[in-house]
């Protein structure tokens, strides 16, 4: 009986980048930290350290496969309402790990950047988001968007204020709105939207991420929990994504 040959990472990628297009935004809720914990015995921080070993690799593997943009859904408007020691842990472990993995991403051309509101973090967490974002600004091989302090109706309401400055401020016209023209008051607005969303530990939900943003993303849902997510599975999301036809709301016909 013949061997099944086992690939090499490098011909994983390879296979990947000529069987069909990899998505220019990739998307990630990265749920699965507090069970991840849970399952071992560990306190729930443990679940969240862990995780951050899943974004580096995430990060690394997508830049080597071509992703332009990846978000990364890591502390949501609902998340404030957590144990307080809970929230204060998860802002310590933020800026740990943004100041430990600045000079990496710096090196790896990665450009970081953030969505929603950084100034309910506390000024520490601030500093370090800012210095980040300074320091990799002209970094271009891939964008790593994190989501903080954001939630999608936050983001809509914000964008509708803005709106409704303008309107009296009569620099646009009510009737002249536009799909097109209210994207550009949300913060991703010079942000494609995202081709594929990806939800790890099973659950079905989009949890208030990029609502707007998402209308015709492609979903892949991994049963995976966020900490035990790498590389390969990255490669089955994007490979499912590679077998579906996006039709933006045309029959087979017109695409």
């Amino acid at each position: 009986m013949s061997k099944t040959k086992l690939l090499t990472d490098k011909e994983k990628q390879e296979r990947l980048l000529t069987q069909g297009e990899i998505p220019r935004h990739i998307a990630i809720i990265m749920d699965g930290n507090g069970r991840w914990a849970k399952q071992k015995g560990y306190p729930r921080i443990a679940g969240h350290k862990a995780g951050v070993d899943s974004v580096s690799e995430i990060v690394e593997v997508a830049g080597q496969l071509g992703v332009k943009y990846l978000t990364l859904y890591t502390f949501s408007t609902e998340n404030w309402k957590r144990p307080k020691n809970e929230v204060a842990t998860l802002m310590r472990l933020l800026v740990h790990t943004i100041r430990r993995e600045i000079d990496h991403l710096n090196k790896e051309n990665v450009r970081v950047r953030t969505i929603g509101d950084l100034s309910a973090l506390p000024e520490s967490a601030q500093k370090e988001f800012l210095d980040a974002i300074i320091r990799t600004k002209d970094n271009d091989k891939i964008q790593l968007i994190l989501a903080i302090s954001y939630g999608s109706r936050w983001e809509i309401i914000e964008a509708i204020k803005k709106v409704y400055a303008d309107v009296e401020n009569k620099t646009i016209n009510l009737d002249d709105l536009t799909p097109a023209t209210f994207g550009s008051y949300l913060s991703t607005r010079d942000i494609p939207d995202p081709d594929l969303v990806i939800r790890t530990s099973g659950e079905f939900r989009v949890s208030n991420f990029l609502l707007w943003q998402v209308a015709y993303s492609e979903f892949y849902i991994s049963p995976v929990l966020w900490p035990d997510f790498r590389r390969n599975h990255l490669y089955d999301a994007i490979h499912s994504y590679q077998t579906r036809e996006r039709r933006f709301g045309k029959v087979s016909e017109q695409i």
